[in-house]
């Protein structure tokens, strides 16, 4: 079930119902219509659906990345609010291929607010616009949100302003997410939880390159020597190229190459709306 208290979700999910390579993410009404390999569904715009304010549409071939073009209704002020679980994101059409807010982490952000708790620490690394971090704050953590954008941080930041969350009271670190991890083993830092859910592809500004598929075990390792006994860590890909075994085989490498110990590692199904192709992957991994 959605929620009374969410009014951002998948609305339509390809071939799952009736119409394979057209996906409908609805944002507080405002529906953004992606499409893979078929052309945008234009009866959408002759017969619009009552519930529908605005009509966007987001071309998901890989070399077409831009921001989606308006189609049909009204055009929202950018950046608008969306609510999940009663909590406020703010989404921007107009900025690039991604609107502000994963909306097939739903259920992962609810469990992270259920796990932390109040004045225990977070580590949202590859934090995007802190979504993890603001749902572990609602909570009552303090977290910390690593990235390399300095505009994700910033929106992050208004994320936790959007909620009455005190964005001061919480660390925004610009960088690399691996260093940042080495970093925190050095002083020996510690978080209650650390959520791992990196790009399939990414280099940094020394230009080393990251694959999910060759690196995450390294990462896993990294991310492992930093959460305090007992704590937790998520980690979470969609990249389609690494199969779910290929994936727990790495994170029980890296952990165990960590040192640390490993009592329990759960896969999390995606949001049940998301019915056609099961393409996110997550662990909710508990440490000895």
């Amino acid at each position: 079930m959605i929620g009374e208290n969410t009014d951002a979700y998948r609305l339509f999910d390809g071939g799952a119902d009736g119409m394979p390579g057209v996906f409908i993410d609805d944002f507080a009404g405002h529906w953004l219509v992606q499409t893979r390999e078929v052309e945008f569904p234009e009866a959408l715009c002759r017969e619009p659906d009552p519930a529908c304010r605005s009509l966007w549409w987001k071309n998901l071939d890989p070399e077409k990345k831009h921001s989606p073009e308006w189609k049909w209704g009204q055009r929202p002020e950018q950046p608008f609010p969306v609510r999940e679980n009663g909590l406020r994101f703010l989404i921007d059409f107009s900025v690039g291929y991604s609107q502000g807010l994963f909306l097939d982490q739903r259920l992962n952000r609810a469990e992270t607010a259920r796990r932390v708790k109040a004045g225990g620490a977070l580590l949202n690394c590859f934090a995007y616009t802190c979504g993890f971090s603001v749902a572990a704050a609602g909570a009552g953590a303090e977290t910390t949100s690593v990235d390399l954008s300095k505009r994700w941080l910033e929106w992050g930041r208004l994320n936790f302003q959007a909620n009455a969350l005190d964005d001061a009271a919480h660390s925004f670190c610009r960088g690399d997410s691996f260093e940042w991890l080495r970093r925190f083993a050095r002083k020996e830092r510690q978080f209650d939880g650390v959520i791992l859910d990196p790009p399939t592809f990414s280099r940094n500004q020394k230009g080393k390159v990251f694959r999910v598929e060759k690196d995450y075990g390294s990462l896993a390792a990294l991310a492992a020597r930093v959460v305090a006994p007992g704590g937790w860590m998520l980690c979470c890909t969609n990249c389609r190229a690494l199969d779910e075994g290929a994936l727990r085989r790495m994170l029980r490498s890296g952990i165990g190459e960590s040192g640390r110990g490993l009592n329990e590692m759960a896969a999390r199904p995606m949001p049940p709306e998301y019915r056609d192709e099961k393409y996110l992957k997550s662990y909710w991994i508990e440490l000895a």
